[in-house]
């Protein structure tokens, strides 16, 4: 019998990373963590940094104790969307990557808007609006630093940044690149519109190139410098999110997922974009996917919710578990009060409990005053979006789905999976944890010609790993509470 087929996988979330060895044995995948590091932002003097070259030590790391336990073949990067680093025409970079939640985008949507009329702009890409977006974000250095703009000769996103490092080779991804907002939805090409509109420098955009392609190798001296053997590098979905939706385990051409992380991503996977007024009043994104499909999902704000409001607690000396924060949310009475976990005030960090309260007092709801009703209310207020979103998409598919599936972090969080299924009406599939780092492991495989196609691919997870079921119970309340929350979040 041959020995496995072993690809490295780097996964960076928004407050973690991981190294992960995929071995592919021609059945079944197996994982294997060799690294694990914290991804912490950086404010100074107001502006909140990505820590780049940290991130980057942590990826040698993860090469080495990679390389500690055996041979791999192939590399590959998925990182969150949007953010990006700028190269000066000696391949430096500029400065560190600005952090999304950075507050220097604020208000320059609707300015954007003047300049390039809202509904031309999303017919154009397709894309959900938000602030946070790469489009916006070059706006603002437009805007308030436009010398350096003029200074940068090549843009490129975080996983293909990372990728950079490795090889110094340029290179950017297609699904990555899709979520600034600046690719058309007709040709998948950069769109002149989005650029000329806006007045943005198109020329340090490089060629965007498909999911899956082999970019180089590490370097010589990087590989020198660590005594480690050379390997591909792939040019995986270097969006996370995108990952993740190819390690979605199912056997149906149409199905609903849930990416459930700090973000939640839900949505559908489809052929073809949907952009219509439906689509646009939904606010809705058409995100680039493995071999040019389409995510048509909702970027919903997600356990940072939760993650924050601990951060907050914790800070203040109360030092809950996640397990605590969980028993004290079903100890709590439900359906009294809801926020929109999408409102503008949830995005940035701080007091989350305390503009959880602001909400509810500001729409004339029950003021929740203890922890438990705070999370309370967050679960439920999520499981109810999730449903609001769910109605839309099937309004916009014309398509009905009998499970909902989902995937990453949140899978472990039971009270939140049980509250989804609940609220939704749906059975809920939970699993696997890990589906952006198998997605990821998935592309390399395919890349190798390992693994046929992504059908293949996604039949390979569904035997690799464990899903938990959830039946919906009780829907009759939460039917109820659905039109509650519906009144208090309008």
């Amino acid at each position: 019998m041959s020995d496995p087929f072993r690809v490295l996988a780097f996964d960076f979330g928004a407050s973690s990373g991981r190294a992960i060895i995929g071995s592919f044995d021609g059945n079944k995948i197996t994982l294997n963590e060799v690294h694990r590091f914290q991804n912490d932002p950086v404010e100074v003097n107001g502006t909140v940094f990505w820590d780049v070259l940290r991130l980057f030590y942590e990826i040698k790391q993860g090469l080495l104790k990679a390389s500690a336990v055996g041979k791999f073949e192939s590399v590959g990067i998925d990182t969150w969307g949007v953010d990006f680093g700028l190269l000066d025409k000696q391949g430096y970079l500029l400065e560190n990557p600005v952090h999304y939640r950075d507050s220097r985008t604020k208000g320059l949507v609707d300015e954007a808007f003047r300049l390039f009329p809202k509904e031309d702009f999303y017919y154009e890409t397709g894309i959900q609006f938000m602030e946070l977006n790469t489009v916006f974000q070059l706006f603002a250095l437009k805007k308030y630093r436009p010398e350096l703009l003029e200074r940068a000769d090549r843009l490129l996103f975080m996983p293909d940044l990372l990728s950079y490092m490795l090889t110094g080779k340029k290179v950017t991804e297609y699904s990555i690149a899709t979520t600034s907002q600046l690719v058309s939805i007709k040709t998948k090409k950069w769109s002149n519109a989005v650029f000329s509109s806006l007045g943005l420098p198109e020329d340090i955009f490089g060629e965007i190139i498909p999911s899956g392609t082999v970019i180089g190798k590490l370097s010589d001296s990087l590989c020198a410098e660590l005594g480690i053997d050379t390997a591909d590098v792939v040019s995986v979905c270097g969006h996370d999110t995108q990952s993740a939706i190819t390690a979605v385990p199912s056997s149906e051409k149409d199905f609903i997922f849930l990416s459930s992380g700090t973000w939640s991503l839900f949505g559908t996977e489809l052929e073809k974009p949907i952009v219509n007024k439906t689509s646009l009043e939904m606010n809705v994104t058409n995100e680039g996917g493995y071999k040019g499909s389409t995510g048509f999902l909702k970027n919903i704000i997600g356990l940072w919710l939760i993650q924050e409001s601990r951060r907050h607690w914790n800070r203040g000396g109360e030092n809950y578990s996640y397990a605590d924060l969980e028993r004290l949310a079903l100890g709590a009475e439900p359906f009294k009060c809801f926020i929109d976990p999408d409102a503008p005030e949830f995005v940035p960090h701080g007091d989350i409990p305390g503009r959880v309260r602001d909400f509810c007092a500001r729409t004339g709801q029950y003021v929740p005053g203890t922890v438990g009703e705070i999370m309370r209310c967050i679960y439920e207020s999520l499981a109810m979006k999730y449903r609001e979103t769910f109605e839309k998409i099937k309004d916009c598919t014309n398509k009905d789905y009998g499970v909902i599936h989902v995937i990453g972090g949140g899978t472990k969080d039971t009270l939140l999976c049980k509250m989804t299924s609940n609220a939704c009406e749906r059975t809920v599939k939970a699993g696997p944890i890990e589906a952006t780092v198998l997605g990821n492991i998935a592309v390399q495989l395919m890349a190798a010609g390992k693994i046929k196609d992504i059908s293949e691919a996604r039949r390979i997870i569904s035997e690799s790993e464990n899903v938990t079921v959830y039946a919906p119970e009780k829907t009759d309340e939460w039917r109820e509470a659905y039109k509650k929350y519906l009144a208090s979040t309008r």
